[in-house]
């Protein structure tokens, strides 16, 4: 995942959501609380805004919001039975579990956008890191261009200063060679 965020900071963004929203199905509070409670699970939990193409996830849904209550998938089995989303993740703690929760004024609740991950799974989120890799490397290169323009015309000024004329024609050929590229 792109972010690390502790758990302390995960717990209590879900003491304070269940505070604030009721939610559709009741079981679904009981399954927050069931992660809540665990450390080791809650460092597996990650909060997203889509979650597409995750290998396991849970959609919960607030009251007043025109999404279903709850769903649970994993891989590509789908459900809307809590209990089930509960013993596989009973039974299998060591998994990813990213939870997509609908709530009213989620995209400017502060509490909810600092746990809030990237989807490494969506496509755009991949090619977004490749288009940053890209950009990286461009400038590094352009960095170390930069940097061997400045060491040859240094030496160049060096060769000039001594008087040596057969330095100074094979640095000038290399700096040439270079602003070419």
């Amino acid at each position: 995942m792109s972010n690390i965020i502790p758990v302390m900071d995960k717990k209590a963004f879900l003491r304070n959501f269940l505070k604030r929203h009721q939610l559709k199905r009741r079981e679904c509070a009981w399954l927050l609380n069931y992660l809540m409670n665990d450390d080791a699970l809650m460092e597996r939990v990650h909060f997203i805004n889509r979650s597409d193409s995750t290998p396991k996830a849970i959609v919960i849904s607030a009251q007043g919001i025109e999404q279903i209550p709850f769903s649970f998938r994993k891989k590509h089995h789908v459900t809307t039975d809590c209990e089930k989303a509960f013993h596989d993740i009973r039974l299998n703690q060591t998994e990813e579990i990213y939870i997509e929760l609908h709530f009213q004024d989620r995209s400017s609740d502060s509490h909810y956008l600092s746990v809030l991950e990237d989807n490494p799974f969506l496509p755009e989120t991949k090619e977004k890191a490749d288009e940053i890799e890209r950009e990286a490397v461009a400038f590094l290169d352009d960095s170390i261009r930069k940097f061997q323009i400045e060491k040859l015309n240094a030496e160049i000024d060096q060769a000039l200063d001594v008087g040596d004329k057969k330095t100074f024609m094979k640095l000038t050929d290399q700096l040439n060679q270079l602003l070419k590229n």
